[in-house]
Formats: C-alpha cells, sequence, structure tokens
C-alpha cells in the first residue's frame, strides 16, 4: 500500500492540545492510566494526514485500537496503558476523526487502509490483533476481509452486522450528528455531549475524558472534531459479506444490555464466521461498554488475547 511519506514527529510528546481531567471521584487506576501519556505520531495515508497515539515498547507485539464514529483515539487513552506489559499499543484517529485530516468522502475501505498504513508506520513486530468498538468494529472487519494476511485477528466490539446488513440502522444514528452545533465556551459544549445511542452514564469522570477530547476551537468558539460526513454512506458491500470473508481470527464482544447486538444479533454474525470464533458478553455493560464496564471489558480482551497466543485457529479461513 502506498500511504505517502510518514511524517513522524518523535520524541514530540503530548504537543497536541489535550485534555486531562482532574476529578475527585475518579479511581486511581484511570488517573495512573492518563499519567502514561502516549506518543503522536502522524503519517500521510492516500493525501490525508493522519494522527495516532503509541504507548509501550516497540519491540513488544503490535495491538492496534480502533474508535467508533464521531468518536477519537483518546477513548482508548485510559485503556491502553492497562495493556502495555504485554503489547506495543496504538490508538489512530481515522481519517475525519479526532486529530486526523478530512477527505471528501468517507468509504471503510479507505478507513481499513489507513489502520493497517498505521501499523506499518508504527513498525509492528508482526502482524497486529486490532480491536474496534462501533463504527470501528465494521472497519476492522473490512480489513480482516482485505488485508486479514496482514493482521493476527480482530476482535469486533458491539457492532452490529445483521441480516441483511447494518446499514439502516447506522443511517439512523448517523442523523445525530449530521448538524455538530458551535459553542461560546468549551464548558457549555461539554454540556451538549451525548452519548449516540443514549445509554446510562455511570462513569462521569471517564465521559468528561472523551468529551473535553473531542472539542476544538474555531473562530466562532467551540465545536466538534469530527466531520459530518464521515456518516454518509459510500460502501456499497454488505459488511455480511466482509465478516463471512474475513482472512484473519476473528473474537466478538457485546454488551449485556447492548440494543445494537442483542443475542440474536451475536447468533447470526457467529454463524457467518462458519461458527468458529469466541462470543463474549460483558456483563452490565450497553453498546459503549467501553466506558460504562472498562476493567470488565480489559478482563476480558487480554483473556482472549492470551489464549489467542498459545492457540492456533481451527482452519484458516480462504
Amino acid at each position: 500500500m502506498t500511504h505517502g511519506q510518514a511524517l513522524h514527529q518523535r520524541g514530540r510528546r503530548n504537543s497536541l492540545c489535550r485534555v486531562t481531567v482532574e476529578s475527585k471521584t475518579a479511581p486511581a487506576w484511570f488517573t495512573e492510566a492518563l499519567a502514561d501519556r502516549p506518543e503522536d505520531r502522524f503519517l500521510e495515508v492516500d493525501g490525508c494526514r493522519i494522527h495516532y497515539l503509541r504507548w509501550g515498547d516497540p519491540a513488544k507485539p503490535g495491538l492496534l485500537l480502533v474508535h467508533g464514529g464521531a468518536a477519537h483515539a483518546h477513548w482508548w487513552s485510559f485503556l491502553a496503558p492497562q495493556l502495555t506489559t504485554q503489547y506495543h499499543v496504538v490508538a489512530p484517529d481515522l481519517s475525519g476523526h479526532g486529530d486526523s485530516g478530512r477527505r471528501e468522502e468517507y468509504p471503510r475501505e479507505q478507513w481499513a487502509k489507513e489502520i493497517v498504513a498505521v501499523g506499518e508506520d508504527a513498525g509492528f513486530v508482526g502482524p497486529p490483533m486490532v480491536v474496534g468498538h462501533s463504527l470501528g468494529g465494521f472497519v476492522s472487519i473490512v480489513a480482516a476481509s482485505l488485508f486479514g494476511d496482514r493482521l493476527a485477528g480482530a476482535i469486533i466490539v458491539d457492532s452490529p452486522v445483521r441480516k441483511p446488513d447494518p446499514e439502516s440502522e447506522e443511517g439512523a444514528r448517523g442523523r445525530a450528528f449530521r448538524n455538530p452545533k458551535t459553542y461560546g465556551d468549551r464548558a457549555t459544549a461539554r454540556k451538549h455531549f451525548r452519548l449516540i445511542p443514549p445509554q446510562p452514564e455511570t462513569n462521569d469522570f471517564i465521559v468528561d475524558h472523551v468529551a473535553l477530547n473531542s472539542l476544538h476551537q474555531v473562530p466562532e468558539g467551540w465545536t466538534w472534531k469530527f466531520d459530518a460526513q464521515v456518516f454518509v454512506r459510500v460502501s456499497l458491500v454488505p459488511m455480511s459479506d466482509y465478516l463471512a470473508n474475513a482472512r484473519c481470527r476473528i473474537a466478538i464482544f457485546r454488551g449485556e444490555f447492548s440494543d445494537l447486538v442483542p443475542p440474536e444479533t451475536g447468533e447470526y454474525m457467529y454463524e457467518l464466521l462458519d461458527r468458529n470464533a469466541p462470543i463474549v458478553e460483558i456483563p452490565q455493560a450497553h453498546h459503549h461498554l467501553i466506558l460504562d464496564q472498562p476493567l470488565a471489558f480489559i478482563a476480558a480482551l487480554r483473556a482472549i488475547l492470551a489464549d489467542w497466543e498459545h492457540s492456533v485457529p481451527r482452519r484458516a479461513r480462504a
């Protein structure tokens, strides 16, 4: 893949405008994780500047964390340090999100190329594992189908592949982001941050962290970093086709209370994978399970990754 000349910023830690949340209610594990500041790096992929965060030892196996729609790499910055004992961890901002550049359109195939290019730029010692939440799970499924020989596996986190596909649902959710507003100050903007789809916001300190890092200042005030065009459908291949043709290991995580991936959707995805993939339910979790049950998610992720390191697939996917 041609992704242009890397625009490395080696040694430039914390160079971007970043918000650290200080809260009396935040537990020690959270504040300690945020104190482990990542390195900011950039590269160019097909004419667009892509930003990513990097933690840990580059000599360790690679782990790529992919955020959801209208989100950004800092949805992972309180979780990535929990994984650096075993992994070299990277979290990109997909184009149209976070501190990455924008494109005229956003096919999922392009985003899949971006995460593979980020993995190459990060210098992983071998094929990385990819973990994608929501829209990031769809991107990971596409990458597993198109570039599965470059991946060690993909873990799909509450991304609904339905009969025939999840597009109608995503289009409905996307409408909530079509007209992002601008606010006079950051505090006012924060009050308007909402999780889509709605769910109980049980960990306010985490929601504050992702909300405040979702904003940037423009001449008119403060607004959200994402490009509203990221929800315009341009990918024509059904997600069910991509999932059925995945060319690397796949695991599926879902929240116990998720409306997007109920048990029957997990079962359909299981059938698409020839009943050859673990389906992991995170207890007491909704769609945004990395926010409401972060430690349960990390425990489940560690368990799957440890098992995959010491076993082989029952059969290689064609």
